[in-house]
Parts: structure tokens; C-alpha cells; sequence
């Protein structure tokens, strides 16, 4: 059974955006960036949000052949192209990029993924996690905590209709007062 692993930059407050989608607070240290390219490079498959689909997808593709483009960047924007997506999104078409659309029932897809062979996945989005996390499907949460407070925007985290127990699994400070923490989901 695969593993699925829900992971984002995160206000302090528990938001992923601010109004707007404003991510403009979330902008990683070089060594955070890093982090997050390491563990696009060991995903077997990463699971997208339309909203987070659309972000993403407008700036990646192409990313590496901006002008002054680091050479992490050229790393990530390569990663990213060349690892497996599955966009969940009954309005966006079409999808590129190693990527295919699901437009059913995305519960009963995630639940067929996971029962496959393969690497690890990251789900990304609110929404599309929201439903992941409600129906139990996500092993493991990553929150790297910025701090700053936006005070509203889309959450983290999401109403869910019953506790999820979790077990720390790692901490780590990033500069500019980051820190990235793991937990597994006990089951």
C-alpha cells in the first residue's frame, strides 16, 4: 500500500493562502526549497487540487528558462515535470506535463492509488485533501509553520467528523524561523 502524505507551507495561524490565494508570505529559504525539491524527487505520484493545479502549472512548465533562474530552481522545475501528477478537477482542461485528469469521484481514486504498487504520494490542495483527510486516507502530515499571521484565507486544515490521533515523527528549524514538522497518522 502506498503511502499519502499531505504537506504545505503553513501561516502560523493555520493558513495555506491568505485572502486572495495571497501565497506572497510563504516564499521558502534556499535550504526549505531544497527540502521541497528532495521530496518531489522521491514522490511517485503527486495528487492536485485544481487551485493548486493552476498554480503550480502556471509557473513550473517553464520556470527553468526564466532569466535568473537558480540552479535549484532549474532542479525543482525538472522534478517537477518529470514526476507523475493526477489533477482532480471537474472544470480544468487540459493537463500536461506527466499528468492525467480525474473528473470521478476523487475518494474512490485516491483509495485505488493507494492500494497500487509504487513510491510515496503527496496529495496538495485544501479541498482535495479536505476529502482525503475525512475519509482517512492521509498517513502522514507535513506543515512547514512560516512565522507570520495572516488572520483568514484557506486552512490547513479542514472541519473533519471524528480526532485524528498523530505521532510526532520529525522537527526541523529552517532560516527565517521555519519549522517544518512530520506526523504520522496512528492507526
Amino acid at each position: 500500500m502506498r503511502k499519502l502524505t499531505y504537506g504545505m507551507n503553513v501561516s502560523l495561524d493555520g493558513y495555506i493562502a491568505a485572502p486572495g490565494d495571497d501565497i506572497g508570505w510563504s516564499v521558502p529559504s534556499d535550504e526549505l526549497f531544497q527540502w521541497w525539491s528532495d521530496r518531489v524527487g522521491a514522490t511517485g505520484l503527486s495528487l492536485y487540487g485544481r487551485r493548486l493545479w493552476e498554480t503550480m502549472s502556471s509557473h513550473w512548465p517553464t520556470a527553468d528558462q526564466q532569466p535568473g533562474v537558480t540552479p535549484a530552481e532549474v532542479e525543482f522545475a525538472r522534478r517537477w515535470r518529470d514526476m507523475p501528477k493526477v489533477v482532480f478537477s471537474s472544470t480544468t482542461r487540459p493537463v500536461d506535463w506527466n499528468t492525467r485528469l480525474v473528473t470521478d469521484d476523487a475518494v474512490a481514486e485516491i483509495t485505488r492509488l493507494k492500494a497500487e504498487d509504487g513510491g510515496p504520494m503527496d496529495i496538495g490542495g485544501a479541498t482535495l485533501a479536505a476529502a482525503a483527510m475525512r475519509a482517512g486516507l492521509v498517513d502522514e502530515y507535513v506543515l512547514a509553520t512560516a512565522p507570520v499571521l495572516v488572520g483568514a484565507g484557506t486552512p490547513f486544515f479542514t472541519a473533519l467528523d471524528h480526532w485524528v490521533d498523530l505521532n510526532l515523527v520529525e522537527t526541523r528549524t529552517f532560516p527565517d524561523g521555519v519549522v517544518l514538522t512530520r506526523y504520522e497518522t496512528r492507526r
